[in-house]
């Protein structure tokens, strides 16, 4: 399922990362590589904020849609 639909809290591990290459590459930049392990932290208008790798992120829900957990 996508990132997307991850409830607040709740802990995930990255099966794919997916959309076009210059977005792919943007997010494994973030950190957000298959294996690694995310957690939805907050909803904020219309941006998720995340936990990965130690560190806050904060992506909009067309992101979050392309990382499937």
């Amino acid at each position: 399922m996508p990132l997307s639909m991850v409830r607040e809290g709740e802990d995930s591990v990255i099966k794919k990362v997916g959309g076009r290459e210059d977005a792919r590459r943007f997010l494994e930049n973030l950190g957000f590589v298959a294996g690694s392990t995310v957690t939805v932290i907050s909803r904020v208008g219309g941006n998720i904020i995340v936990n990965i790798k130690e560190s806050r992120i904060a992506i909009g829900q067309d992101m979050a849609n392309r990382i499937i957990v």
